[in-house]
């Protein structure tokens, strides 16, 4: 159960869209990730860890810049300024990169962000804060992915490559933190305008 091709297709033709009329540099570049589907967002927290060369968690406009050119992000170089320094509030010339991606994040109401708690601290089975193989056996069924019944695939494989779809697609790790599966619903959820259908969508999927 990821985001559906379908919502992820609807989401890049309506932020391609808003992208046309847009001038607020914060929403211009959550509209760019949204244009990529629901990993969007997940794939620019990526490529800025990549460039977080001291693993300090903040990122300086250097790295900032460099980031956003990795990713593709089209940006002149005065507008990509102003949304750094729109994130340096305290004028250091840092920004601080968990501030920076919960910001980006599309704005969910908290009932959408505790049903997604709630998902996330099912599959985390032991509580480690990392989604793994090992927390998928007894909880995600392999048994109905086509490629399983043919005999294709392992059930090992098919975790790992629902794993996958949560992960960035530049770095894949078959570990999926509490941050990936947020930044990756938050997504999905800018797809769907109604908080019921969104829950609903949620309780179904992962049976909660």
């Amino acid at each position: 159960m990821a985001g559906t091709s379908r919502h992820d297709r609807e989401m890049a033709t309506h932020a391609k869209r808003q992208l046309g009329v847009c001038t607020d540099p914060v929403q211009r570049l959550r509209l760019q990730c949204l244009t990529r589907g629901s990993s969007g967002i997940k794939g620019l927290s990526r490529t800025f860890k990549i460039m977080d060369d001291n693993q300090n968690r903040s990122l300086d406009m250097r790295e900032f810049l460099k980031g956003l050119n990795d990713y593709g992000v089209l940006m002149e170089k005065d507008e990509a300024t102003a949304l750094f320094q729109h994130f340096d509030r305290d004028g250091s010339g840092m920004i601080d990169f968990d501030e920076f991606l919960i910001t980006l994040r599309p704005p969910m109401s908290n009932a959408r962000k505790e049903v997604i708690m709630q998902a996330y601290r099912k599959l985390d089975k032991n509580s480690d804060g990392m989604i793994t193989i090992d927390d998928l056996r007894g909880v995600y069924s392999a048994k109905h992915h086509p490629k399983y019944q043919n005999g294709e695939w392992t059930e090992d494989q098919v975790f790992r490559k629902f794993l996958d779809s949560f992960d960035s697609p530049y770095d894949k790790d078959g570990k999926v933190t509490q941050e990936e599966f947020q930044n990756y619903y938050a997504g999905v959820s800018a797809s769907i305008d109604s908080d019921v259908y969104f829950i609903v969508m949620m309780r179904n999927a992962w049976k909660l």
